[in-house]
């Protein structure tokens, strides 16, 4: 059976992905071949494919998956064949059933994480841990908000919040997705409109500590209006689009607040950072603290389909791709 893989000659809507048998080449010095097994589809993968965030074409598509690797090249000691592993970056490429990348940003799994669940939380994981623990600092018994607590990225937050001693104010727009915020620790569970007014009213009127939005611009300002004063405000997402232009001195009308739009690759940059990272989400992982809510499997040749879905906020918690 050919080797398949999603392909963009150019960019747009979800049509411009196209299956197409490709050849994956044996590694080269510093790399290794990875058969996979589940591939984790992320917000940002919209991003590259409509060309918000530029690459050169053509190229593949995806930056996270699980599975076995088949072969290393020179130089390569941290895995070996028939490693089961995990990754984000190395490059666009992981929406195919197999390839050859950079063999660094490959993880050894423990035997107890499931290669669908490594998949399907690695790169939001990664996420979760430098928001909270070197982003935003957050302390236990701070109060945090949430926004789409029921998503892939939030539902994690809310595990890694709840266990870590944080009050977790979350919000959802369906009652669905209530009660997914609610299982995964989220202490309160409200709708977008009753934001700040009900986040006000949870915390007598001091409002939160930190804000992690990942959605953009629908909640920035409903966001900014439910932090405390001098309260940070992390905005690492554009679900709903890009903020757009903000003017500095809305900070201090508001509060003398903090703001920062950080991304997961400049708080994983270094080997140093990068296994501090990892080390605390693999051990999060084996103590059951995160789990991911798997909300939908699509197979990879249904990457349309996969996309709009996405895009029309129709997915629930994490959503895979099976390579076969």
């Amino acid at each position: 059976m050919s080797d398949k893989a999603i392909r963009l000659s150019g960019i747009g809507g979800p049509e411009v992905m196209r299956l197409e048998d490709v050849e994956v080449p044996a590694p080269g010095a510093g790399q290794a071949t990875v058969r996979h097994s589940a591939i984790g589809v992320n917000f940002i993968d919209t991003y590259y494919r409509s060309g918000r965030y530029p690459m050169p074409l053509p190229a593949g598509l995806g930056i996270e998956a699980a599975g076995v690797v088949e072969a290393v090249g020179e130089g390569v000691s941290h895995v070996r064949a028939g490693d089961r592993v995990v990754y984000f970056g190395g490059g666009q490429g992981a929406y195919a059933t197999r390839r050859t990348m950079e063999a660094r940003p490959l993880v050894k799994l423990p035997d107890q994480v499931r290669d669908e669940v490594a998949a399907a939380i690695w790169l939001k994981a990664c996420t979760v841990e430098f928001l909270v623990e070197r982003c935003a600092k957050v302390q236990a018994g701070d109060t945090v908000l949430v926004p789409a607590a029921a998503g892939g990225v939030g539902v994690l937050l809310c595990q890694w919040l709840a266990d870590k001693g944080v009050t977790v104010i979350g919000t959802v727009g369906s009652d669905a997705k209530r009660a997914i915020a609610a299982a995964a620790g989220c202490h309160h569970v409200l709708a977008y409109h009753e934001v700040p007014a009900q986040v006000r009213a949870l915390t007598d009127g001091r409002g939160v500590d930190a804000v992690l939005d990942g959605v953009g611009r629908d909640t920035f300002t409903a966001s900014l209006d439910a932090l405390k004063r001098r309260g940070m405000m992390v905005s690492f997402g554009n679900a709903s689009g890009p903020v757009g232009a903000v003017d500095f001195a809305i900070l201090s009308t508001k509060g003398s607040l903090f703001a920062t739009r950080p991304t997961l690759f400049d708080y994983y940059a270094s080997a140093e950072d990068f296994e501090l990272g990892a080390s605390a989400v693999l051990r999060k992982l084996c103590d059951g603290v995160i789990a991911p809510h798997i909300g939908q499997h699509f197979a990879l040749g249904d990457a349309v389909a996969c996309h709009r879905a996405l895009e029309a906020r129709e997915t629930v918690g994490s959503t895979l791709l099976m390579p076969g």
